[in-house]
C-alpha cells in the first residue's frame, strides 16, 4: 500500500498552462508562471511527470532544474549546468551548424565553438547566448523550468542567474520569428517566491505569484480505488474517510501514505477503517505540530514575537518592513505579552533575526528580505 506506487496524473491542469504559456489560454503566461505550493505536495511531480511529458509532446524543448536537491552548490551554477546539459544533448545539431554556410551573429558562432563537456558557462559568456544556440539546436520553443527558484535568492551568482534569464527571455521572446523561451518558477514559500516580483530591484518585478493548485477530492478517490484493489473485496476504505484525511495532513500525499502505513498495522475491519484514518491523520499532524511547539519553547520572547509578526504578513500577503516603526511597535505589544519587558529597538530585532536564521527557522535573502523558513510554522503559530 506503499504511495510511492501510486502516480497520479493531471493532464488538464498541464494542459492549462500550457495553454497559458503560449498566450492561447485564459491566462497569459508568455513572460512567465511563478507558482508558490508547500513542500510535499505533489508540485515537482506533476512538473516532471505531467508537465515536462506534454511540452515535450508539443514539440518544446523542457529543461528542468531543481535548486533545493542540492542546496550545497550555488543556484546560479545549477541553472547554468542545466542549459549546459540542454546543449550537450544537441551536440550533433550544433556540429552540422558549425559546417552549413550562412552563421552571421558573432555572439551565436561563438556558442557553437563551446565545449559542451563542461557544466559551467564559459567566462564571458551569457545565459542568452545558450539558449539562443539551443533553440537554433533545437528548433523549438524553450520552456526552461527552476523548482525551487527562491534558492536563487540565497547568493549574488543566483541572483544575477534569474537576471541573466529575464534578459534571455526577453532578447528570445522578442526575436521576430524566434520560436521564444518561457520561463516557469516555483516555490514552496510564496513569501519567497513573491521577492522576485514585488521589489523594483528584483528581475520579475511587475509579475505575480499563482497557487499552485493542490490536490483534492479526485486524487483522494483514485488513491482509495488503488488501495482498495490490494485489498478483501469486504474491508475496503472509503474514499470520503480518505479524503477527510488527507485534508487534515495538508493535501500532502507523502504524509497520506504515512497515515495508510499506521491504519495497515492496525489490521483494522471495515467498520473501523474510517476511525482509524482519522485518528492517524491526527497523529500525524500532531506529530509535525509537535515539532514546532518544542522548537517555540526554547525561544525568547523577542523571537517569538519575531516569528509571529511573520506569520501574520505572511497570512495578509502583505510586504513586511521588518524595521519600520509600525513592525518595532508590534513585536513590542507581542514581546510583551510573552513576557518580555516591551522594550525592544531594531538592534534587538536584527540580533533576533540573526538568532532565528542559525536555528533555521527564519530565511535571508541576499538582499536582506526575512521569510519563515517552513510556512508550516506560520500556520501553526495562526492556530495557537
Amino acid at each position: 500500500m506503499a504511495l510511492k506506487k501510486f502516480l497520479y496524473h493531471r493532464p488538464a491542469l498541464a494542459e492549462s498552462i500550457a495553454q497559458g504559456l503560449t498566450g492561447e489560454g485564459l491566462i497569459d503566461y508568455s513572460s512567465g508562471l511563478f507558482l508558490a505550493a508547500p513542500r510535499r505536495t505533489g508540485k515537482s511531480t506533476f512538473l516532471r511527470q505531467d508537465l515536462m511529458p506534454l511540452c515535450e509532446q508539443r514539440g518544446w524543448e523542457a529543461v528542468y532544474v531543481d535548486l533545493w536537491t542540492n542546496r550545497q552548490e550555488d543556484p546560479g551554477y545549477l541553472i547554468e549546468r542545466s542549459v549546459m546539459a540542454a546543449l550537450k544533448r544537441h551536440e550533433p545539431q550544433l556540429k552540422r551548424l558549425l559546417k552549413a554556410a550562412g552563421v552571421r551573429r558573432i555572439s551565436l558562432e561563438r556558442t557553437l565553438h563551446w565545449d559542451l563537456e563542461r557544466d559551467s558557462l564559459p567566462e564571458g559568456a551569457s545565459l542568452a547566448e545558450a539558449f539562443e544556440a539551443l533553440q537554433v539546436a533545437s528548433g523549438r520553443m524553450i520552456v526552461m523550468i527552476v523548482d525551487e527558484a527562491q534558492h536563487a535568492l540565497n547568493t549574488d551568482a543566483g541572483i544575477n542567474a534569474m537576471f541573466a534569464l529575464k534578459a534571455a527571455r526577453d532578447a528570445l521572446n522578442l526575436g521576430g520569428d524566434s520560436p521564444g523561451l518561457r520561463l516557469i518558477l516555483t516555490g514552496s514559500s510564496r513569501d519567497k517566491l513573491a521577492m522576485l516580483v514585488l521589489s523594483r530591484d528584483q528581475p520579475f518585478f511587475g509579475s505575480s505569484v499563482t497557487p499552485f493548485p493542490l490536490l483534492g477530492e479526485d486524487f483522494a478517490e483514485a488513491y482509495t480505488a488503488d488501495l482498495n484493489s490490494k485489498l478483501a473485496p469486504g474491508n475496503l476504505f472509503d474514499a470520503k474517510d480518505v479524503y477527510a484525511a488527507f485534508q487534515r495532513v495538508g493535501h500532502r500525499p507523502e504524509l497520506l501514505g504515512e497515515v495508510v502505513r499506521r491504519v495497515a498495522l492496525e489490521l483494522g475491519q471495515a467498520p473501523d477503517l474510517g476511525k482509524l484514518m482519522a485518528r492517524g491523520a491526527a497523529e500525524v499532524q500532531h506529530g509535525l505540530w509537535a515539532e514546532y511547539e518544542s522548537a517555540y519553547g526554547v525561544l525568547t520572547p523577542l523571537q517569538r514575537a519575531i516569528l509571529r509578526v511573520m506569520a501574520d504578513a505572511a497570512a495578509s500577503r502583505e510586504p513586511l518592513a521588518m524595521f519600520s516603526d509600525a513592525t518595532v511597535a508590534r513585536i513590542n505589544a507581542i514581546e510583551r505579552a510573552e513576557g518580555g519587558k516591551g522594550a525592544v529597538k531594531p538592534q534587538s530585532i536584527q540580533a533576533g533575526l540573526d538568532a532565528l536564521r542559525e536555528k533555521s527557522l527564519v530565511w535571508r535573502s541576499g538582499r536582506g528580505a526575512y521569510a519563515l523558513e517552513d510556512s508550516g510554522f506560520g500556520d501553526w503559530l495562526l492556530a495557537t
